[in-house]
């Protein structure tokens, strides 16, 4: 009897290798190259570790306190511990239920009951006893491979919550620098207003004296105040955002609202040049969302191989033994008390059979769903690194132009304010080249700022941060 169980088990091991109602991972198509990409060859600044691909020993920092205290980031490790755990859960599913029990029972028989004539006849008693103590077991056969499926669908479980962890980690990081680098333009834009409030200060002295010695009129006056005012209005207007951005600051790096120290300096970082994007198929593997939506489909898949399962028989095998006696005293009395059963049963469905259909059809448009988010997953992050190897090229020749112009007016600046103090250029001149400086000066910084968000965005397109 033994040789016949355990051969039937390793035929149904063995069939059930060969009927799992799965399907394998879809291929997706991508391009050989992103648009507007220089670089040649698979070499891939996602592959740079994120504390040696920023070099700002305070930005390091601020990054290092984000990925410890982000609420979002541990909201993602719990959300990968209890996946784990359903993991480890659905490795027992193939082993055997094994319980023990132990039960007594007194029945009053009726006298008037065929049992009640046979226990008065042969026992002489009115009432009929029964203890029993011993193990059970059950066990299910994974014959149409319900519960593999079960396995690769908590195993997938577990590797998109642990994507979903170092997706996040990547925004964060991204977030984090961000945020610093635009910390350091509004520093910059500050220092710019200061420089020019004091430069307009100089104009205003002069054309007060110019208009108390008569040699202009009034509306020269109150026009040279109102250019000293604008960037005397501006100082306030960065303070405030400064503080606001320090505040957002604060909250990705899971404290309360502070003051952010730094030393660094907007127009002494250098821009990185030449960032190689490798090839669009490296996205799935290295992006961590591409990743995660891969899981979500390995996910569907299994669970349309499960809910298939379910619309088939299922074989179950069921065994007991212990110790029974209709009497307490001969309870323990071994080996006459000792019993065993071992029953084999196939179990189909046949009235619920519909609603099993039904939810076999309904993970069927589930996982058609999860192919089609994978694939717009690789769209979007094909797109997000061409945007962002645009964005590199055009605000570099951006830069070099606003530049430019930021030196001509400079220069201009020194000759028109010697021309007007020898009464060679009017204060009208002065106003608005002193105007033209600090739009331009303005401009330079933010276009620098967004040339090294636009580094991290590529980094982040890319995959980099969450190593």
């Amino acid at each position: 009897m033994i040789k016949n169980i355990k051969r039937s088990v390793v035929l149904v091991s063995i069939f059930t290798a060969f009927t799992s109602f799965s399907q394998e991972t879809p291929k997706i198509g991508v391009p050989e190259n992103f648009r507007n990409s220089t670089s040649i060859g698979t070499t891939n600044t996602a592959d740079i570790k994120w504390k040696d691909f920023f070099a700002e020993s305070d930005l390091v920092k601020l990054i290092e306190g984000a990925l410890v205290k982000n609420n979002d980031l541990q909201i993602a490790d719990k959300n990968m511990a209890i996946a784990n755990l359903q993991f480890k859960q659905t490795k027992w599913g193939n082993v055997p239920e094994l319980n023990a029990f132990a039960t007594a029972s007194s029945n009053r028989l009726s006298d008037n009951s065929l049992n009640g004539i046979s226990t008065s006849q042969f026992l002489g008693r009115k009432h009929l006893e029964d203890y029993s103590a011993g193990i059970s077991l059950s066990w299910e056969a994974d014959i149409w491979g319900k519960i593999k499926n079960k396995k690769k669908s908590a195993l997938a479980g577990y590797m998109q919550t642990t994507e979903a962890k170092k997706a996040l980690q990547t925004a964060v990081v991204a977030n984090v620098s961000k945020g610093f680098y635009d910390l350091l333009m509004l520093d910059a834009q500050l220092e710019i207003a200061k420089k020019t409030l004091i430069l307009n200060d100089s104009t205003l002295f002069i054309v007060n004296l110019q208009y108390e010695a008569g040699q202009v009129n009034l509306f020269a006056k109150q026009q040279t105040e109102a250019q000293q005012l604008v960037a005397a209005q501006l100082i306030p207007q960065l303070e405030q955002n400064i503080q606001v951005q320090e505040n957002a600051l604060s909250v990705l790096t899971g404290t309360f609202p502070e003051a952010k120290e730094r030393e660094s300096k907007l127009e002494t970082i250098i821009v990185k040049e030449n960032l190689s994007a490798g090839i669009p198929s490296q996205l799935l593997s290295k992006r961590p969302d591409v990743k995660s939506a891969e899981m979500a489909v390995r996910m569907a898949n299994a669970r349309v191989g499960v809910t298939k399962a379910s619309l088939y028989p299922s074989l179950n095998i069921t065994a007991r033994t212990g110790i029974n006696s209709f009497e307490i005293n001969n309870w323990f009395n071994i080996p006459a008390s000792l019993f065993g059963s071992i029953a084999g049963g196939l179990t189909a469905p046949l009235l619920n059979s519909k609603k099993l259909k039904t939810q076999y059809k309904i993970t069927k448009v589930e996982r058609e769903q999860a192919i089609l988010q994978f694939k717009q997953t690789v769209l979007v992050a094909v797109g997000e690194v061409s945007n962002a190897l645009t964005k590199i090229e055009k605000q570099e020749a951006q830069f070099e132009i606003a530049k430019h112009r930021v030196t001509t007016l400079q220069k201009a600046i020194i000759n028109v304010n010697m021309l007007f103090k020898n009464g060679m250029a009017t204060y009208l001149e002065v106003i608005i080249a002193q105007g033209n400086l600090l739009q331009a000066e303005l401009e330079l910084a933010s276009i620098k700022k967004e040339r090294l968000s636009s580094n991290v965005e590529l980094y982040r397109a890319l995959g980099g941060g969450w190593e």
